[in-house]
């Protein structure tokens, strides 16, 4: 791995750019997640904190964020953020947004017409937010040469035939709507279960939980892995014990399950993890530790 700068890596073949939509501070640690005590955070603040955690609040840092693939001459994007001016009443931080994501893009080097594949590692409100854009009052995607790779298991979940969530939470209606249908209906969506390979290097898998369609993408290039995780890990603490869950997993049994399956291969293969929310450089690597894990000391620094 060449290490270039904080927001630039090269694996392999593949270079990796990240772009930042928003981070700091944002809601407090025993609502991220819920079955971590207070302890934990404390004994291990010297490296949770401030990246991690702000102890003085004790409140949770996160990031809102996409990574840029440059993969075999295509450019992929692995989740969009939450999206500018949508209307988002059960999720009060993301009402009515407004960001400069596509500066953040654009300086990354990247124009919307650039980009061949997005990859949403699920249906929710920060990751499928940039899908699209405002036309004049009419919701078209945000970039119109690209196939956008969405889990069958969510599209289904969260979309009409399921009457969206099954009306569980008004969002879930309104994401659909403006962030998942104008994609469909624009023919540029394809709908996979299980696994899908992109290229030689990129290969999407299930690893559902967090939503039924949860997934992962693998990167494998020369002797360096990665595999961005997107919501199966909230905060590092979860690495410590992968049986806790966020407040927000579905299915908490098999999110555990599948968080545990990723994390153990990663300790195996030395995969860089890289979860869709972690702040500080954004991935971190892991190793076994009793019956959990621990970050690797080069990433603890």
């Amino acid at each position: 791995m060449n290490k270039e700068s904080e927001q630039r890596i090269v694996l392999g073949d593949v270079e990796v750019t990240r772009v930042v939509e928003w981070q700091g501070p944002f809601t407090p640690a025993r609502s991220l997640v819920p079955e971590v005590g207070a302890e934990v955070w404390k004994d291990n603040k010297e490296w949770l904190a401030p990246d991690h955690w702000e102890p003085e609040s004790d409140t949770a840092v996160l990031a809102l964020q996409t990574w840029v693939l440059r993969s075999g001459g295509r450019t992929v994007l692995v989740d969009t953020g939450v999206g500018n001016g949508r209307e988002r009443p059960d999720s009060p931080p993301f009402h009515h947004w407004q960001g400069d994501f596509l500066g953040a893009l654009a300086r990354a080097g990247v124009r919307p017409e650039d980009v061949d594949v997005v990859v949403n590692t699920h249906i929710h409100s920060d990751h499928v937010g940039w899908n699209t854009r405002d036309a004049d009052g009419e919701w078209v995607p945000t970039f119109p040469n690209a196939r956008y790779l969405l889990p069958a298991a969510d599209d289904f979940h969260y979309g009409p035939d399921n009457a969206y969530a099954k009306g569980a939470r008004r969002d879930d209606r309104l994401l659909y709507e403006d962030s998942v249908a104008p994609v469909h209906r624009a023919g540029q969506s394809v709908l996979w279960d299980g696994s899908y390979r992109i290229d030689e290097h990129l290969t999407l898998e299930s690893a559902p939980g967090h939503t039924p369609g949860s997934s992962v993408l693998r990167l494998a290039s020369g002797t360096d892995r990665a595999v961005f995780v997107g919501d199966l890990l909230h905060s590092p603490v979860q690495i410590l014990d992968p049986s806790c869950n966020s407040g927000f997993c579905l299915d908490a049994e098999q999110a555990a399950a599948s968080r545990r399956r990723i994390l153990e291969r990663a300790a195996t293969e030395r995969e860089l993890v890289v979860p869709a929310h972690f702040a500080g450089t954004g991935l971190v690597e892991v190793r076994r530790e009793g019956s959990g894990f621990a970050l690797a000391p080069s990433t603890v620094s």
